[in-house]
């Protein structure tokens, strides 16, 4: 193999960066050329492509975000759009790519080499941490410390006036995030789409904190009574209690890395390249237990990544 492709697709994630930084420092060292794609699968599209060097590489291990960009391509989801992407690889001479992203970006790989037999291995980038086939994302951790962080400030307010604060935090399809940023932060109630919401439950531990002390509550926003302004609204309209909501967002795809971000994401890249030098394709690279593991990237969205037991009774307990 002399030439591959390394993309960045779907929701930004911490680590991409130093997930950049070893595939090409990897590859240069294993003589081959690497192309960075621009703008995740609209840049394969549109033949958005550039060459990757050493120099390119040099201090991005600590930034957020992705120097190679990201999308998500409504074109690419048409037998249309895949084959022009794939026409444009082949006539660049590239013989595999490694994609890194989450669901979304899997689909869309998976698909490449089905239609039109592109070499493709992926890495799971993403903070929600809901891929199957891996103990934990590339930004995943990142994520949980700086909603951790940003809770610890929000107690501090909460303490001083003894108000209930409704926090949100990501999770469309799993509750990862809300289940290790509420413990972490010592929050008195955790809502996840992977459990059923009892608010009656939610009402006694708000009176067992007492009216004028400060409870927070943790909300991943899939969860299937709703949102944080849902939770405040239910609470005003039936158990008349005020409540304060802060809706996270997006600051939690951004920042610097942690070191087990950047450790993670260097690791996986490494393994991915290996992975198509030894002719494998179609499968996600991942860690388990300290192990690579190759899951096929079919079985990453078709089987669920279950939220541990021991985390729900954990939070129940404390």
């Amino acid at each position: 193999m002399k030439k591959i492709a390394l993309l960045t697709s779907g929701g930004d994630a911490p680590g991409m960066n130093a997930h950049i930084r070893a595939v090409v420092r990897y590859a240069l060292d294993k003589q081959i050329e690497v192309i960075g794609i621009i703008g995740g699968y609209s840049g394969m599209i549109q033949g958005n492509f550039i060459k990757l060097t050493r120099k390119d590489t040099v201090n991005i291990i600590s930034c957020g975000g992705t120097i190679l960009k990201t999308s998500r391509s409504k074109e690419f989801l048409s037998p249309g759009g895949r084959a022009a992407a794939a026409r444009n690889l082949k006539n660049n001479g590239i013989e595999g790519v490694i994609a890194c992203g989450g669901d979304g970006t899997f689909h869309g790989a998976h698909y490449l080499w089905l239609e039109h037999r592109i070499n493709i291995v992926g890495t799971p980038g993403t903070i929600d941490n809901d891929i199957y086939g891996t103990d934990y994302t590339i930004g995943y951790d990142t994520a949980v410390n700086t909603c951790t962080s940003a809770i610890d400030k929000i107690r501090d307010t909460a303490d001083s006036h003894g108000i209930v604060f409704i926090v949100e935090v990501m999770g469309r399809h799993a509750g990862f995030i809300a289940m290790d940023v509420g413990i972490s932060t010592g929050s008195e109630f955790i809502a996840v789409p992977e459990t059923v919401t009892n608010l009656d439950i939610l009402y006694q531990k708000i009176l067992q904190q007492g009216l004028n002390r400060r409870t927070i509550i943790i909300v991943g926003e899939g969860d299937e009574v709703g949102g944080a302004t849902v939770f405040a609204k239910i609470l005003k309209e039936n158990y008349n209690i005020d409540s304060k909501v802060t809706i996270l967002g997006h600051i939690q795809r951004g920042g610097n890395p942690t070191v087990r971000d950047r450790v993670l994401a260097s690791r996986l890249g490494v393994a991915a390249l290996d992975a198509l030098i030894d002719g494998q394709t179609d499968v996600m690279v991942g860690e388990i237990g300290g192990q690579i593991t190759y899951t096929p990237l079919e079985e990453t969205w078709t089987r669920k990544k279950a939220l541990p037991n021991y985390l729900v009774e954990l939070s129940e307990l404390l």
